[in-house]
């Protein structure tokens, strides 16, 4: 079943329940799926890579949106966001611990001889790569950093 249907169904059943906040979040995602899909040169059906990918851009979206509310005093803007954020997240593979990302960065580190912040690029390069759609990039970037400047 593609995200595209595990939308339309999770849609239903929220309509169902008269559930808007769960309604309003898959509205969103449809909306990206459909823009990403009539994109000039995109094709009819994302690959699963580029529906993590957008998922994951719909997440931090909300992430950081409630990180602004946060900081300005605005609970009752960032709570709505972050529990936007929570639906979305369900249509996303397991996310790793730290512990597990950490250990995946230290064999590519391993791997590559990196040894300072020069080789953060190809590190980073690498990292994503191998973890697209099991962490986000804030955590393997931080990682990367504290492996890399010590």
């Amino acid at each position: 079943m593609s995200l595209q249907q595990k939308i339309m169904e999770a849609m239903k059943i929220a309509m169902k329940e008269k559930n808007s906040l769960a309604l309003q979040s898959l509205r969103a995602v449809k909306s990206a799926i459909l823009l990403a899909q009539t994109q000039e040169g995109a094709k009819e059906e994302l690959s699963e890579a580029e529906e993590i990918k957008l998922l994951q851009k719909l997440v931090k979206q909300r992430k950081d949106s409630a990180a602004i509310f946060s900081e300005q005093g605005r609970e009752d803007l960032a709570a709505p966001e972050l529990a936007e954020a929570k639906v979305i997240e369900q249509f996303l593979p397991e996310q790793m611990s730290e512990e597990e990302v950490a250990k995946i960065v230290d064999d590519i580190i391993a791997k590559t001889g990196a040894s300072s912040m020069k080789d953060m690029g190809k590190v980073m390069g690498m990292a994503n790569q191998a973890l697209a759609g099991q962490a986000d990039g804030k955590t393997i970037s931080g990682i990367v950093k504290a492996r890399l400047s010590n």
